[in-house]
């Protein structure tokens, strides 16, 4: 296995990389959808999920602001002192750099285009559970196999039929048979390699709001979650919101 911090580059890099691969569907994708449908149920309900307004969150060395219902998107990135205000549906925002606004055009769609490969990313690594049916996923079941922990786990594969960034990466997920949340996750870099890239948990679920999430990883993963109703709308119109 990669050292974490490897890890962290290898992933994003991946996911920021853009390949159209059509996938086929696969003949036992019903069963995969029924223990699908047991995550999101055991998560909270899709209903809730979608009932929930705001998320906020750490991803390595970002910080993000999430409003759900309208697609604005908050980026902070101190390491390089921007940050990036995007509509993630209509790609429209502005971007600021050390403090100013970015008023040349072609750097200022350049930040924007990144804030959104940011929330594709870093968004998919807090509420995957929530997207195993999206359009373009196609899940097939692949196994049952033994946790750390002893207990027992249908194992899931995901690949993606040019949907997201990375359309050419693979996921195995392992769904816990008792509790029915994953626990565990593979990574492929293609969907045609037989071993993973590396395997890590998907642990510490925390209510937040009307759902659960898995944050705070024991290896990997969104850190300082926060899901509301109400907050303060200048997040994702003013540099200064407070």
């Amino acid at each position: 296995m990669k050292p974490l911090s490897s890890v962290k580059t290898l992933v994003t890099c991946l996911i920021m990389c853009v390949v159209s691969i059509s996938v086929p569907a696969q003949s036992n994708s019903d069963k995969a959808v029924t223990i699908a449908n047991d995550v999101v149920k055991a998560m909270g309900g899709m209903e809730n999920y979608n009932n929930t307004r705001f998320i906020q969150w750490d991803f390595g060395k970002r910080i993000l602001y999430w409003d759900k219902w309208t697609g604005d998107v908050r980026i902070e990135n101190p390491e390089k002192a921007q940050v990036v205000l995007v509509n993630i549906n209509t790609l429209t925002g502005k971007a600021y750099e050390n403090g100013n606004l970015v008023t040349d055009k072609v750097q200022t769609k350049s930040m924007i285009d990144q804030g959104k490969r940011w929330w594709i990313n870093d968004s998919y690594w807090l509420v995957m559970p929530w997207k195993l049916e999206d359009p373009g996923v196609t899940l097939t079941y692949v196994s049952t196999e033994k946790l750390p922990d002893g207990q027992m786990a249908d194992v899931l594969q995901l690949t993606f039929n040019a949907v997201g960034v990375t359309p050419q990466n693979k996921y195995y997920i392992y769904v816990d048979q008792k509790d029915k949340l994953i626990k565990q996750w593979a990574f492929f870099k293609d969907f045609n390699d037989k071993e993973p890239r590396f395997t890590m948990p998907w642990d510490n679920y925390q209510k937040a709001g009307t759902i659960l999430l898995s944050f705070n990883r024991s290896d990997f993963g969104p850190k300082n979650v926060v899901v509301k109703q109400e907050f303060n709308p200048k997040l994702f119109t003013e540099l200064d919101y407070k």
